[in-house]
């Protein structure tokens, strides 16, 4: 697939990813505890999860660039 996002949108779109896939996964698993597997996991879990990701895409977003520069502290440069 060819990339059709311009570069200057990366952080934006990490981001949007980063948060969508981890939400996603920790709310289907809070859900599950919740609820159990039962007939409205579904329908639940959509609600949670779209709530959720509201919260962390600009979450992501201000505390990534905070992380990384921790993480570049942090770790020994191979050059």
């Amino acid at each position: 697939m060819k990339p059709f996002i311009p570069p200057r949108f990366e952080f934006l779109v990490f981001g949007l990813l980063l948060s969508g896939f981890m939400s996603c996964l920790v709310t289907l698993i809070a859900s599950v505890l919740t609820v159990g597997f039962t007939a409205g996991l579904i329908g639940t879990w959509m609600g949670n999860w779209l709530s959720s990701w509201l919260v962390a895409f600009p979450s992501v977003l201000v505390v990534a660039p905070v992380v990384r520069r921790a993480v570049h502290r942090l770790v020994i440069s191979a050059g």
